[in-house]
């Protein structure tokens, strides 16, 4: 199962360490998404910056929307499909949406597709705190009404 990874918080006073770990998750500013595979090594990476993401296992119908609606080509892409007419490694967008819910390709490592998304505050605000952990009544950390939350900011 893929997990998808909000960034909540925003690029003023982030250390360093925590600063590299967002850059290589694809996280650069506020309210940008990705999909990473469930592994102990990006299990790892977000319990080390909690503090500013929000994480939760993504279903199928949570990916296709993010990807139909918030996916963006590459510019590379864009410029090969006008000079010749590429085909991509997937037959539809429900094929690469299975492919990256069971795991069997990172999200990031897709050619034609740019790793995250850019998405917009929630309509109606934030219901919990944006300051604290999940389990201290806030929105960070692993969030089990992640989708939902994302669902109002797409």
């Amino acid at each position: 199962m893929a997990l998808l990874v909000v960034r909540m918080r925003g690029t003023v006073n982030v250390p360093y360490w925590a600063l590299t770990t967002l850059k290589s998750l694809h996280l650069n500013t506020r309210f940008s998404a990705t999909l990473v595979p469930e592994t102990s090594n990006y299990i790892g990476m977000l319990r080390k910056i909690n503090q500013w993401v929000a994480w939760s296992k993504a279903d199928s119908d949570t990916i296709k929307i993010l990807i139909e609606k918030r996916g963006k080509k590459k510019a590379s892409e864009l410029e090969s499909v006008k000079e010749k007419k590429t085909k991509s490694e997937y037959k539809g967008i429900d094929e690469l949406v299975t492919v990256i819910a069971s795991d069997k390709i990172k999200f990031s490592e897709q050619n034609n597709v740019k790793p995250w998304f850019t998405l917009n505050p929630p309509k109606g605000g934030f219901k919990r705190s944006t300051k604290k952990q999940f389990s201290d009544g806030g929105i960070l950390g692993n969030n089990k009404e992640l989708v939902e939350i994302v669902k109002r900011m797409i």
